[in-house]
């Protein structure tokens, strides 16, 4: 099984971005939990945030490679939530970032998740620059993160396939499918199951190529998932801890 991403502590140093959050009608499933996209949505929404707050939501894009969501308590509808969110690691053209979201019942998520750098207007990856580096250096402690991808290709025999289906409604403002749509399957699946209020879940994702709305299938073998497009291509995988 692969290694997940480290959840590395904050090291005392550097810069912390917090962010109050309100659990709405839009983010719980039927027994109250927030559901995987929505927390998803929420770390996404958090770290445009912060680099927003830091005077640096005009230098780059950025994308997410590979996430893992750590759930030891799932928040619920009604909590009131605080997210903390830091830079953990830092490459050439990509960086890491670390979050935490707790609510005032006890509420507990650790996530982590690689970010390409993107020239805003190509859009394509470039290295970080100096002011970023002065702003989210010093909390990522000298660690240097890479951007590969490690999650295996799926099975060519055997794995159980259902179908999936991306909606039109779920594109982003790059006009691919939303990085937090993502995690629907995996919550589809939860929800089907047990109904749905699992105590915690620790799991991976890793993109590899952006969706578009339409037909998908979603491939299984044990803890790991695949999402896959109509022509085969993988858009995503997961590693389902536990």
């Amino acid at each position: 099984m692969s290694v997940l991403d480290e959840l590395v502590d904050h090291p005392g140093v550097g810069r912390a971005f917090e962010r109050a959050l309100v659990p709405g009608l839009g983010d719980a499933a039927p027994g109250g939990r927030v559901r995987l996209d929505a927390l998803a949505r929420w770390l996404q929404d958090v770290a445009l945030a912060d680099v927003v707050d830091a005077g640096l939501g005009e230098t780059a894009l950025w994308v997410v490679r590979r996430a893992r969501i750590a759930v030891r308590r799932f928040p619920r509808f009604g909590e009131d939530a605080t997210a903390r969110t830091w830079s953990s690691g830092v490459g050439r053209m990509w960086a890491e970032r670390r979050s935490t979201i707790t609510t005032t019942a006890g509420g507990h998520v650790e996530a982590v998740a690689l970010w390409v750098h993107l020239d805003p207007v190509t859009a394509r990856p470039m290295p970080i620059t100096d002011a970023e580096l002065e702003v989210y250096g010093p909390s990522a402690a000298g660690r240097v993160v890479k951007a590969r991808l490690r999650h295996p290709a799926p099975p060519e025999n055997g794995a159980g396939t259902r179908a999936w289906a991306f909606r039109t409604t779920e594109l982003d403002v790059a006009d691919h499918i939303n990085n937090a749509a993502y995690w629907a399957p995996l919550e589809d699946e939860l929800l089907r199951a047990a109904g749905g209020e699992p105590a915690a879940i620790d799991v991976e994702v890793e993109h590899r190529t952006p969706a578009q709305p339409g037909a998908h299938a979603v491939l299984c073998e044990d803890a790991r998932r695949w999402l896959v497009g109509p022509s085969g291509e993988v858009h995503a995988s997961f590693l389902i801890r536990a």
